[in-house]
């Protein structure tokens, strides 16, 4: 599209188009949207950051699938839509909430003002694909001034290809891959006018499970965001996606180990830790540390289990819910860390994690039972020697594909892996417990 203004007039005439008749179906652009709704609505509701008694404002709020139940909570919510017929809709439906503003707008308008530090949640469902690159981008540098300090953003997008079955004569949509959304999102940042720097910190991103059960479909992703100081948020997280696992070391791990994988033993060592578990078709898996997937795909695959795999890097997770897309599987990813992550009671027959829990008296100390805990370093040694000889065999390869600076880095690391496990200093060990 040659200009900002041809785009907003393709994306609006498109809408014009679709919301002719005003109903889920339209909104949703799927056949089966009253049933997938039941579903679907109630799971984003449930991810949204706390915003009882807050300021909300909701982009992109259309015929107000998500509004009522906002506005029951929210202490103040501002509806908005640039389809005049769809927020008209809206407000005659949710109308009688006294708490909610309806406002006819397009969001990418400079003439769409909000206060500076006056919002304390913005959702957005379905929005972003509608916006050009820059649009998006421009948008995020102002959503995050009209945040309040530890304010947070909510937004869920179309990954990689439509999901809905309804036919379009044309398709102005910008499915995109969600790394795109989270470098954006991650690089927003402002000064306040005192000299006070914020930024956008990363608090959640996952699948939307409603299509992964019902479409074996990961390509729904929400994320939630969090204003927060600049220099608060230096840590862990960003030491995993910057450093441990970069991109780039992630593809060195898996010249080793395998495709979808980052620890050692690959996929032989997952063959045999799983087959100690006793998967049955149709139980629910939590794979804590899920890496790139490959322990994720392997059980889906063979057992026929649901899994959801968690992982507190945002690159492990962008990669895993990729090399989801097409292979069809039960199977949803989400960056959480797993010592804040809950879940309802009695929500899976497994727990599998691999190099993330490896203390016994945690597992003691929370009333597991049959606690067995075995000492494995032999073979962590074992292995990692197999993996160094099979790396120096295909040095060329590995060159070919990333670089030589590559494959010295990787060498180093094994060998002080190695090094490590010889001398005690680092051990492997192998945890099962059952739940009382």
């Amino acid at each position: 599209m040659a200009s900002g203004m041809d785009e907003r007039e393709v994306q609006k005439t498109y809408w014009i188009e679709h919301s002719a008749d005003l109903s889920v179906e339209a909104m949703m652009l799927d056949s089966n949207a009253s049933d997938l709704d039941k579903e679907e609505r109630p799971e984003v509701l449930s991810l949204l950051p706390a915003y009882e008694g807050k300021s909300v404002i909701e982009l992109g709020a259309g015929i107000g699938r998500f509004t009522g139940e906002l506005a029951e909570k929210a202490g103040q919510l501002l509806a908005l839509d640039f389809i005049e017929s769809a927020i008209k809709k809206n407000e005659s439906i949710n109308g009688h909430h006294k708490n909610v503003k309806f406002m006819c707008a397009d969001v990418t308008s400079p003439d769409l003002h909000f206060s500076e530090g006056s919002v304390d949640v913005i959702f957005s469902n379905w929005l972003l694909m509608y916006l050009s690159d820059n649009e998006v981008e421009c948008l995020a540098a102002r959503m995050i001034k009209w945040l309040k300090d530890d304010g947070c953003i909510f937004f869920r997008e179309s990954c990689f290809h439509q999901s809905g079955d309804s036919k379009r004569k044309y398709n102005p949509t910008h499915y995109r891959e969600p790394r795109y959304y989270t470098k954006v999102f991650k690089e927003c940042c402002m000064s306040d006018n005192t000299g006070n720097s914020f930024e956008l910190s990363l608090v959640g991103c996952k699948c939307i499970g409603a299509y992964v059960r019902n479409k074996k479909n990961q390509n729904q992703i929400c994320w939630i965001w969090q204003k927060v100081r600049s220099h608060d948020d230096k840590g862990f997280q960003r030491f995993l996606d910057r450093v441990e696992y970069s991109n780039e070391s992630i593809l060195r791990y898996e010249h080793v180990y395998g495709k979808g994988f980052v620890s050692v033993g690959g996929l032989e060592t997952t063959k045999e830790l799983v087959a100690k578990l006793g998967l049955k078709p149709g139980q629910k898996v939590l794979d804590v540390g899920c890496g790139v997937g490959g322990s994720d795909f392997y059980m889906a695959k063979n057992f026929d289990v649901e899994v959801v795999g968690i992982d507190f890097s945002i690159n492990m997770i962008s990669l895993a819910i990729e090399r989801a897309i097409g292979l069809k599987y039960p199977v949803e990813f989400e960056c959480a860390d797993c010592t804040r992550k809950t879940y309802p009671v009695n929500t899976f027959d497994i727990i599998y994690s691999r190099d993330a829990l490896l203390h016994i008296k945690m597992l003691e100390n929370a009333g597991f039972v049959n606690v067995i805990a075995e000492d494995r370093t032999n073979l962590f040694v074992e292995t990692l020697q197999k993996e160094l000889n099979a790396l120096e065999k295909k040095k060329n390869e590995f060159i070919d594909d990333l670089s030589e600076e590559d494959y010295n880095e990787t060498v180093k690391r094994w060998k002080g892996k190695l090094n490590r496990g010889e001398s005690g200093e680092q051990k492997w060990g192998f945890f099962m417990a059952k739940k009382e």
